[in-house]
């Protein structure tokens, strides 16, 4: 194989491919970048066995061929050569090496027989969609930060992508849940996802492929089974295995009917509750709301550091209530509203509350209370 790339381009898709490859390997060639070259293309693939991505790019091929090299090894030497610089990967003739050449630099690379490396085979896929990369990266951004992280519930592990049954107008719904929060996005169902089995697609899955969107502004084709979801992105296609397991029932967590009512401006709100968090402990980071008439009180008290009060001006239907949250979660639920207003709607310092944007939108989270 010998052929030579331009270094942005090389470094571009370098940086899609190698976050897929773990640090630690168990299985050598795990930890290696396949490079396959032919006719005017360098097509490049990692895999860690559940999640596969490729990406082809322009190249000036002089000879075809296939090798694997260390991944994080080559992505670090082409991020630290020169911009503009025209790269040349070369297989030596003992075919256990690649020689990198670019300007006066050198650099010879151990390499691994491209017949070793793993194929992620995708099998039949009975589902095929298309949806907007601005869609799906909403999707993705609005519901991941309550995917657990808890191994135990694997099943947790990721957002549940499905059609629910029973609603209005077809449906597409991003839920994720870490059992003391839910985020819930929906949009218009694209067509074609019509029917598509609910599917878990795994945490690490939805972090690369919201890096893969990088402007919103290009289609995705979705195709998907009950075991494997492929998403392609122009060029780049990521397959992966999905999480073979039953989300919980979610809906029977979301309330329907509480009746006491909070509307507060959600930027004067989010930089209360962090103001007022900042003296609470590591541990439980509780902060309690008070609300009685239009008068809302945060407050946080650690026996081991002090106190802090914050009051606000509100509007609230409904009795005095007093009720704790999670400080941390509060604010990554704000930090989701795009709108000026939240809405809290309350039940009991007990029950889970349900929070809204006041201006609308496909979002619904539930938050689970704290005793203070």
């Amino acid at each position: 194989m010998k052929v030579t790339v331009e270094r942005m381009e090389l470094l571009k898709s370098l940086g899609h491919v190698h976050r897929v490859v773990e640090r630690r390997n168990t299985i050598p060639i795990l930890a290696n970048v396949l490079m396959r070259a032919a006719s005017s293309r360098l097509s490049l693939k990692a895999t860690d066995l559940d999640l596969e991505v490729i990406e082809p790019i322009p190249a000036d091929v002089a000879a075809g061929g296939a090798t694997t090299v260390p991944a994080h090894m080559f992505y670090e030497i082409v991020r630290k050569l020169p911009d503009g610089a025209q790269v040349t990967l070369e297989s030596l003739a003992d075919r256990t090496s690649l020689a990198i050449r670019a300007g006066r630099s050198r650099f010879t690379l151990q390499t691994l027989p491209e017949s070793d490396f793993p194929d992620l085979a995708a099998g039949e896929m009975t589902h095929r969609f298309t949806i907007e990369g601005g869609d799906l990266r909403r999707m993705i951004e609005k519901t991941q930060f309550a995917i657990s992280t808890e191994e135990t519930r694997y099943y947790l592990n990721g957002i549940y992508l499905h059609t629910p049954p029973g609603a209005d107008a077809p449906t597409l719904r991003a839920v994720a849940t870490d059992g003391h929060r839910l985020a819930q996005y929906d949009i218009a169902a694209p067509d074609g996802a019509a029917g598509m089995p609910g599917v878990i697609v795994p945490r690490k899955t939805v972090g690369e492929l919201q890096r893969l969107i990088e402007n919103g502004e290009t289609a995705v084709d979705v195709e998907l089974s009950q075991s494997k979801v492929r998403f392609s992105i122009g060029d780049v296609v990521l397959t992966s295995k999905l999480i073979d397991g039953t989300f919980p029932d979610y809906a029977r967590v979301i309330p329907l009917s509480n009746d006491k009512v909070l509307k507060v401006d959600k930027k004067d709100f989010e930089a209360a509750v962090d103001r007022v968090s900042t003296v609470s402990s590591e541990r439980g980071r509780a902060v309690k709301l008070s609300l009685s008439g239009n008068r809302l009180l945060l407050s946080v008290t650690n026996p081991d550091s002090g106190s802090a009060t914050e009051e606000l001006e509100v509007e609230y239907e409904g009795d005095p209530l007093d009720i704790g949250f999670n400080s941390r979660y509060l604010l990554d639920i704000a930090a989701q509203i795009d709108g000026e207003t939240a809405v809290l709607k309350f039940a009991d310092p007990g029950s889970p509350t349900l929070i809204q944007d006041g201006a609308g939108g496909g979002a619904l989270y539930v938050l689970m209370p704290m005793r203070v």
